[in-house]
């Protein structure tokens, strides 16, 4: 006898089987999840077990995606990050941070991490940051005598802080699917009016969990150059290029840092929302980037000591400045302040015909890079959304809700199973791919059972962060090879990230065990003190939640 529940489960496994085989083939994603779930949900309707009128509400989600005033902050920090690279600000800060650490053994391995995480908190970009490592710090190791598997293991480690570290990309569509989820899955329980998960909540969760990480790069670049001093050598430094470094240290530092402090620093004191923060991020580098163009002009002396002491004092005031006026006055007058001042260096910059065709160069590029990338999520994510309506709606939810249900070890197991399929399937896919198919469907389940879905969000963070490391297959190892020279072969590359994976999942272990860490910042800056869980009802069996509460 015809059993429409059991065909609609088979299909939708199905379904899924067919869209990882399509796009391990090569196919392009965002047509792949939208062609097939067209193709599915005719074979579906032709045997009875998906109704086509569902479909009429896909023009309703693509328009909710498009106007979700969240995801703007999506191609403000893009393009902040892009801003930085295309501008030199980043490659400075490497050069700089090198001769700071360098004397020292292993210095310059210290200064990638360093470089790393604050390009991470200033801008949320994962692939430029492995690339433009690649080419000004690699180079630079190798020729100071590093070893080759420490000085691409630590590239690649201190690049992939982007997708944990805030303003995260990744984070940010992550906590808008977990919002949904988290919402549908308190009112099953019985929690009508639950804590909010919003993008400040992630970012503020993965703070602790990816500042332990960076910390633990750089303890372990120490350890390897103590143990072993000639695979982490130290470099000499000219008592001329010594006497300034102070100086350069602090004009290299305080651009990254202004731009941390305008974003994370409004965010974590509540002085702006996480999309007011990108707009503040993304006026806050056109600014950097005029008033780099304006003092390799302008400010320079005919020694060039004038030039660093100029640049000195005028950052110092800069950033008291911004704080003074984002404390007292909020992201309005900080908006404000941005905008006059980008529109007093334009003047000087628009005057000069070198100046102005540098600046609109750089907009440009800007702009084309922006643009791309932007589009290219928001497609993939249009496809996905129609992915998840088809498959759910076909009995996908059931099958894995069947599936999670029959793990042993219950709340444990059930995570453990999501967060491995997630790794292995980091080896394929792009993680925004991952976030798009995997998560709306398994987290009304996992937070059903008892998962903060601050720390679900972590611990997704994490997992995607490992696997984008982890070899054959790792994207970071892609990158880096792609610009690393012939003499550093692809098994070193292998050999010296592994290090640097063991510490991902011995901190994915910590922070599970002490799941404080994911939540202690939330629940002190924006939740309840007695967090979003306590109190709440017992988690209800599976077979008397209803999937169709979590579309």
């Amino acid at each position: 006898m015809f059993d429409p529940l059991l065909a609609g489960q088979i299909l939708a496994g199905l379904f899924f089987l067919a869209i990882l085989v399509v796009l391990l083939g090569g196919y392009i994603v965002a047509w792949t999840l939208g062609g097939l779930s067209m193709i599915f949900a005719l074979i579906g309707w032709q045997l009875g077990v998906f109704d086509p009128a569902l479909l009429q509400a896909l023009s309703t989600r693509f328009f909710g995606v498009i106007t979700n005033p969240v995801l703007i902050a999506v191609p403000l920090f893009v393009f902040m990050g892009v801003v930085l690279e295309r501008s030199k600000i980043a490659e400075v800060l490497l050069t700089t941070m090198g001769e700071l650490f360098g004397s020292m053994r292993g210095g310059l391995g210290l200064s990638v991490v360093v470089v790393g995480a604050l390009l991470a908190a200033s801008t949320g970009v994962v692939g430029a940051t492995v690339v433009a490592m690649g080419l000004l710090a690699l180079p630079a190791m190798l020729r100071a005598g590093y070893d080759p598997k420490l000085a691409t293991g630590v590239i690649c480690a201190a690049g992939t802080l982007g997708q944990i570290l805030p303003p995260s990309t990744v984070l940010i569509f992550t906590a808008d699917i977990l919002q949904g989820a988290n919402a549908a899955a308190q009112a099953e329980l019985g929690n009508f009016a639950p804590d909010t998960v919003s993008v400040g909540d992630l970012f503020a969760g993965a703070f602790l969990p990816g500042l332990i990480l960076a910390v633990l790069y750089g303890v372990w670049v120490m350890v390897r150059a103590a143990l072993d001093p000639s695979a982490a050598p130290a470099i000499a430094t000219s008592p001329e290029r010594r006497r300034t470094l102070g100086r350069r240290v602090v004009v290299a530092l305080i651009p990254p840092l202004a731009l941390i402090v305008a974003v994370l620093g409004s965010i974590v004191g509540g002085i702006a929302t996480p999309t007011e923060s990108a707009s503040v991020g993304s006026l806050g580098a056109i600014l950097l980037c005029l008033i780099k163009l304006l003092a390799e002009r302008r400010v320079r002396g005919e020694d060039g000591v004038d030039h660093e002491e100029k640049l000195f004092w005028f950052w110092i005031g800069f950033l008291c400045v911004l704080l003074a006026i984002g404390a007292f006055g909020g992201a309005f007058w900080l908006l404000t302040f941005l905008v006059g001042a980008i529109l007093a260096a334009l003047v000087p910059v628009l005057a000069s015909a070198k100046l102005r065709a540098s600046f609109l160069d750089t907009m440009s590029e800007t702009c084309r890079s922006t643009m791309t990338i932007t589009s290219m999520i928001f497609i993939i994510l249009l496809g996905a959304t129609a992915f998840a309506l088809v498959f759910t709606r076909m009995g996908g939810y059931e099958l894995v809700r069947g599936f999670l249900d029959a793990m042993p070890g219950g709340q444990v197991g059930a995570v453990m199973a999501v967060m491995a399929i997630m790794f292995v399937l980091g080896f394929f896919l792009d993680t925004f791919e991952i976030v798009f198919i995997v998560v709306p469907i398994t987290a009304p389940i996992l937070i059903i059972l008892g998962v903060d879905p601050i720390l679900l969000g972590v611990l997704i963070g994490l997992v995607l962060q490992t696997s984008f490391l982890t070899p054959p297959f790792g994207f970071a190892l892609f990158y880096l090879r792609g610009v690393a020279p012939a003499s550093v072969k692809t098994t070193m590359l292998y050999a010296g990230v592994l290090p640097f994976v063991i510490m991902q999942i011995a901190v994915l272990g910590l922070v599970w065990f002490w799941q404080d860490l994911a939540t202690y910042l939330p629940n002190y800056l924006f939740r309840s003190p007695a967090g979003v869980f306590e109190g709440a009802p017992a988690p209800l069996p599976f077979d008397d939640v209803e999937g169709d509460e979590f579309l």
